[in-house]
């Protein structure tokens, strides 16, 4: 198979001329130069210049014409095609690169050109490898016709960098590189990507691409597959060996009788396999200083941030929304924190993220949509929050701010008549309610007569036990107000309740094999549930905030090594290849487990 590229394509009307040529060659080896005139109007080229200058290539003859017309009646409209070829055979005296001047050929009075293009030379094989049979098909004596040997077909994993920062992304490629093209491949299995962040490109079916050399041997090479890594770990990393099988149709030495040719080659299904070579990666710290509001972001970033509106009434919603856009890791930013005022009911935010995977690396957006209700009328501020990244290009951390606004929240329909609301997790409030004021009926007052019910013992336990039930239901009224007075505590004894709700969907997911969701839920579920028991915003969690307060709150080694690897576990499977379904019931488990540890542990 040899894959030719157009160097470039006119159009006007219904007319193309182009001129194509493989763009790597080999040196001193025949390669073809074809200009091709299409028409669709039944027009024919005339007066045809080929370039004056072909870059120092030795032409070995040419131009060989080849004429081709057909016509199509479509909607009773004829249309006639006239394909116009003019061939040369030409080679490279050296390896080097050698510009093709433009030809140009007349159609009428309009004439048509091609731009210049450059094709690049290859120096030819320095030792020819050992092998069953040459491209001819002439079997070299005294070896085996069925095999294929290593220097024939292999596959390297070609990474863009060995040496890269901890969450810093580079590119593997793993390519084939073969002296045959007619190979089927039967299966394919790629290497785990342990100890990185994998997001795969869309490359579509492997096709062969040009001539490269290697090693002092000439190939035909193929793009099997291209993934974009983020190391999660500093040290030397090792990408195993992947597996390929296929079959390759290979000249077999024979020759057999055909009525048309009594000298064509015979051709033999050979079955090969295939390792792909080991890749170890330099992953390095990060270096010291890091800010306080750095979460691990590697890469180049932008952040900006608006606000729905500034002047609003109490019980209106307003929305903070932050988008960060760059080059980088966009699914794993942790969002930067916005901190409302006490007297703001706030709920979860919003998160849309969108990336684009290409060989120049990962580029998207990560929009945060953070929303809250002002309870009480006054002017309140949101202050300003940083969001900080390594940046790659100068080897420094860098911190971006959003915006700081200022709102004023009027009264709202009715007044204030809702207290401070405490707020919990899961968006459950404690409300004080005033209370209605009952006017004082007026006119006649009729007292009964005949009654002796003043000064009896009814009469008084009648102010007696509401008084009692008063008194006792203010006490637990004020203990109950006390204790939800306290955010953390209320945050801490609904944690258990909240991982609850959110293991219910995760197990809906594992039922449905959506694994994503699966994981993404499973991340939710223990993040949150830390933040709850360990009262530290969600934002503000990393991995060693959580050992340490964990540590602190005296909970054991095992119980924060599970933890630890719930949370990599999740992580690292999201962007993995498929994890099998008995992988994902052991992780759910295994998260229900920890949680019933942590909640005997910490009371």
């Amino acid at each position: 198979m040899i894959l030719c590229l157009d160097a470039l394509t006119i159009f006007a009307q219904d007319v193309t001329f182009k001129v194509s040529v493989e763009r790597t060659v080999v040196a001193n080896q025949k390669f073809q130069i074809t200009y091709t005139l299409t028409t669709k109007n039944g027009a024919k080229g005339q007066n045809f210049q080929p370039p004056s200058s072909f870059g120092d290539l030795n032409i070995l003859f040419g131009p060989t014409q080849q004429y081709q017309s057909s016509s199509s009646v479509i909607n009773n409209i004829v249309t006639t095609t006239i394909i116009q070829q003019f061939i040369y055979v030409a080679t490279a005296p050296k390896e080097g690169e050698y510009t093709i001047g433009a030809a140009t050929i007349k159609i009428g009075n309009s004439e048509y050109k091609t731009e210049p293009l450059i094709i690049k030379a290859l120096p030819p094989e320095k030792t020819a490898p050992a092998q069953t049979g040459d491209a001819s098909g002439n079997e070299s004596s005294g070896r085996q016709t069925n095999a294929i040997s290593t220097e024939d077909m292999f596959i390297r994993a070609v990474p863009s960098k060995t040496s890269v920062y901890e969450n810093e992304g580079f590119l593997i490629t793993f390519k084939l590189y073969s002296k045959y093209t007619n190979l089927q491949f039967e299966s394919f299995n790629f290497p785990e990507y342990e100890g990185f962040i994998a997001q795969e490109i869309e490359t579509g079916s492997a096709q062969w691409s040009n001539i490269e050399q290697y090693n002092g041997q000439n190939y035909r090479t193929a793009i099997l597959k291209q993934t974009f890594l983020f190391p999660q770990h500093s040290g030397k990393i090792t990408i195993s060996s992947g597996k390929f099988n296929l079959v390759a149709a290979i000249p077999s030495g024979r020759k057999t009788s055909s009525i048309f040719d009594p000298f064509i080659s015979s051709v033999e299904q050979v079955r090969k396999s295939l390792s792909s070579s080991t890749v170890t990666i330099n992953v390095k710290e990060l270096p010291s200083g890091k800010p306080a509001s750095f979460n691990g972001a590697v890469g180049d970033y932008k952040m900006t941030s608006s606000i729905s509106r500034t002047d609003l009434k109490a019980n209106d919603a307003v929305t903070v929304k932050v988008t960060i856009t760059g080059a980088g890791n966009m699914k794993l930013l942790k969002n930067p924190e916005i901190v409302f005022p006490n007297d703001f009911e706030i709920y979860d935010p919003v998160v849309n993220t969108a990336s684009k995977v290409s060989q120049s690396g990962v580029n998207g957006s990560r929009t945060i949509e953070y929303n809250a209700i002002p309870r009480y009328a006054g002017d309140f501020t949101i202050p300003k929050t940083e969001f900080s990244y390594f940046d790659l290009k100068s080897g420094t951390y860098k911190t971006l701010n959003t915006s700081e606004y200022s709102l004023h929240v009027a009264q709202g329909e009715g007044g204030n008549i809702l207290a401070p609301v405490i707020n919990a997790t899961n968006k459950e409030t404690l409300r004080l309610l005033g209370q209605d004021i009952h006017y004082i009926k007026t006119g006649n007052i009729t007292f009964i007569s005949g009654v002796h019910f003043f000064g009896t013992w009814g009469y008084a336990l009648w102010y007696i036990i509401p008084s009692l039930l008063f008194i006792v239901l203010f006490i637990i009224y004020r203990k109950q107000a006390a204790e939800n007075a306290n955010i953390a505590l209320v945050r801490t004894k609904k944690a258990n309740k909240m991982a609850s709700k959110r293991l219910k969907m995760t197990a809906i997911y594992l039922k449905e094999n959506k694994q994503e969701a699966f994981y993404d839920e499973i991340l939710k579920a223990v993040w949150g549930y830390l933040s709850d028991k360990l009262s530290i915003s969600v934002a503000s969690l990393t991995k060693d905030n959580v050992e340490a307060n964990l540590t602190e709150y005296g909970a054991n080694e095992i119980l924060i090594n599970n933890f630890r690897d719930i949370l990599n576990t999740a992580e690292f499977a999201r962007f993995a290849p498929a994890q099998s379904s008995g992988a994902m019931d052991e992780l759910y488990n295994k998260t229900v487990q920890a949680i019933d540890l942590m909640e005997n542990t910490i009371k």
